[in-house]
């Protein structure tokens, strides 16, 4: 692992800690907020996708037969990834809060703290080999003899 590898597997750790810290500024801090949120839309979820990375890129996308853009698998990989960190960052906001109020524990600093804890988790875990292709075999229309 290289060092710029390190270091952007530990960014969503990091800003998770950097807003856990910001909860000591003022409560109207526009810092503060940034911070928090921030983290809880994106830091989760960019832990998670980079931890399937390898087994979200393993097909490539396909677009209409008609081609107009010549980069259209890289936008739309890039456009599916940032959609999945949006999404599984919320998710996993919403399932962490279910599961305090559930257990009448709920507070934001709580919330923050447990996915933060669970970002820098994902972080520590190696990513998802991909899964080989299938194969595809010739079909043969029914009721042949093969």
């Amino acid at each position: 692992m290289t060092p710029q590898e390190l270091v952007v597997r530990m960014l969503p750790p990091f800003g998770g800690w950097l807003a856990l810290a910001a909860l000591a500024l003022p409560g109207g801090s526009p810092l503060r907020g940034a911070a928090v949120v921030l983290f809880l839309a994106a830091g989760p979820g960019a832990a998670m996708v980079r931890v399937c990375a390898p087994a979200l890129g393993a097909r490539p996308a396909e677009g209409p037969v008609e081609r107009r853009d010549p980069d259209f698998a890289r936008h739309s990989d890039l456009l599916e990834r940032l959609m999945l960190v949006l999404f599984m960052s919320i998710g996993a906001v919403m399932l962490v809060a279910t599961v305090l109020i559930a257990s009448h524990t709920f507070s934001a600093q709580r919330v923050l703290l447990t996915l933060t804890l669970l970002t820098t988790l994902a972080a520590f875990c190696p990513p998802l080999r991909a899964s080989p292709q299938p194969r595809t075999t010739p079909s043969t229309p029914k009721g042949s003899a093969q």
